[in-house]
């Protein structure tokens, strides 16, 4: 079957929680986390849960747990860089049952095309919980609008629907 014909196929309901990780964003300040649920809902699917954790993994990790049965894919932003504080990656790969090197790797080529070589410093993460998606993206608006835009909402309900069949 046709990568075509199998995102044909995948036409089933997409719920998503949506995590925040970061030491100073507010619900009112979460442009990031906003604009992911912005885009999600212009694409039909909706964001059910949706929360803010400080840069810990004993914060980050249970906020990944904790997505409700009916979630199939949890969207991350922000802890992806390389200072200390940034630890996203490194807590949620502990979690994964596989992983998706190529989110990683193209959402890296595509930056390089608008931010250089700085793209190099993005730890961006992608793989599997049991049937449910996860994808770490940084935390800026426009690195959440490229990964949302060009690889994850293109290919979110083909995925999805691969990890249910």
């Amino acid at each position: 079957m046709s990568t075509k014909e199998h995102k044909h196929k995948a036409n089933i309901p997409v719920f998503c929680k949506v995590i925040t990780v970061s030491d100073t964003r507010t619900e009112e300040t979460d442009k990031s986390g906003k604009l992911i649920m912005d885009l999600l809902k212009q694409e039909g699917i909706e964001a059910v849960e949706y929360c803010i954790v400080r840069d810990e993994a004993a914060e980050i990790r249970p906020a990944v747990q904790s997505a409700a049965e009916n979630v199939n894919a949890v969207l991350l932003n922000g802890g992806t860089g390389f200072t200390n504080r940034d630890i996203t990656v490194e807590t949620v790969r502990t979690l994964l049952d596989r992983e998706m090197p190529g989110f990683g790797e193209l959402f890296r080529y595509l930056s390089y095309e608008e931010i250089g070589s700085a793209s190099m410093l993005s730890k961006a993460l992608a793989g599997t919980i049991g049937k449910k998606v996860v994808f770490c993206m940084p935390g800026s608006s426009n690195a959440v609008s490229l990964a949302m835009k060009k690889l994850i909402l293109p290919e979110l309900k083909h995925i999805v629907w691969e990890l249910n069949r």
